[in-house]
């Protein structure tokens, strides 16, 4: 499996440079990208995820399903408490950054192609439970985080975003056994199809205007990314491979924790006026360093879950 993830990283570098080759010949602008990444998280994910779940009932999927809702649960858990811990409060630093980017991972993004990958759509059956739990945290807790503000309608926000949306239509349909007619269902395919290369290279296009030259003389940068995606993955894997739990779910729970630090930080530090310049060189040494970290934590997981089977 870890050499699947190397192939894969390996292939969404290879799109992450088309994006930055886009952006340096002006064909994709800053504001065009930002029309992208919505185009990635309202349509194309939720497709991606609501096709994920037009399968044949079985009792092990559903039973399997419950088990990622609780173990992305955890995962959350110890990375929250963690990021905490490690990332302590200074006038200083940009505190509320590090910690939304140490805590929150481009599980979407990244987590969506890498799952994929693996196991196919059932990785990504999977993976919805790890991205449902991902946006009730991050449009609740990270959004008073990066704001300062404990707003109920942010939370009510919550449960009619595209992406719950089509977790919840998904799993009516998977339980039900309601099944899409055909060409429509092809329509939706095309989209779901989309996902890989328009996410990367709108990643792509997000480095590609960072200050890199200030980014690698930033050694906090190195430490927050070393957070994201080494210290708190272990933690998380550490944590959930001796359950006697189906390795499918463990190893995607491991990947989506491993993934590099979301863009959602990026956005959100724009529309409230944090130091959005910070938020993006993080991102951008996390989505690059993650190539070579993410084989290294699905390699863990395989070795530990092999321990205890």
């Amino acid at each position: 499996m870890s050499v699947t993830i190397l192939r894969q990283t390996v292939i969404m570098l290879m799109l992450i440079a088309v994006g930055v080759l886009c952006n340096k010949t002006k064909l994709i602008s800053e504001s065009s990208n930002r029309d992208l990444s919505k185009l990635v998280l309202q349509v194309v994910n939720p497709a991606v995820i609501f096709m994920s779940y037009q399968t044949d009932y079985r009792p092990e999927l559903a039973r399997d399903l419950l088990f990622t809702f609780a173990l992305s649960g955890a995962s959350f858990a110890v990375t929250l408490a963690l990021a905490y811990i490690f990332v302590r409060r200074r006038e200083d630093r940009e505190t509320e950054i590090e910690r939304f980017s140490a805590v929150y991972s481009n599980c979407g993004f990244m987590g969506i192609p890498l799952a994929d990958a693996l196991f196919g759509m059932e990785g990504v059956f999977y993976l919805t439970a790890f991205i449902t739990v991902f946006n009730l945290l991050a449009w609740t807790h990270g959004i008073i985080l990066i704001s300062g503000e404990r707003s109920v309608k942010q939370v009510v926000k919550v449960f009619y975003s595209p992406t719950i949306i089509s977790i919840a239509l998904g799993l009516i349909c998977f339980f039900l056994q309601i099944r899409l007619p055909d060409v429509p269902a092809r329509a939706v395919g095309y989209i779901k199809e989309l996902n890989t290369p328009l996410a990367m290279i709108v990643s792509g296009v997000s480095i590609a205007n960072t200050d890199i030259p200030k980014l690698l003389r930033n050694a906090r940068v190195y430490l927050i990314c070393a957070l994201r995606l080494l210290i708190l993955p272990a933690a998380v894997v550490l944590s959930i491979a001796f359950l006697p739990v189906n390795e499918k779910v463990i190893v995607t729970v491991a990947v989506a924790s491993a993934a590099p630090p979301a863009a959602m930080c990026t956005l959100q530090s724009i529309r409230y006026g944090r130091n959005a310049l910070y938020a993006s060189e993080i991102f951008a040494a996390g989505t690059v360093l993650s190539v070579a970290t993410l084989p290294l934590i699905v390699r863990l997981t395989e070795c530990l879950t092999n321990l205890s089977r």
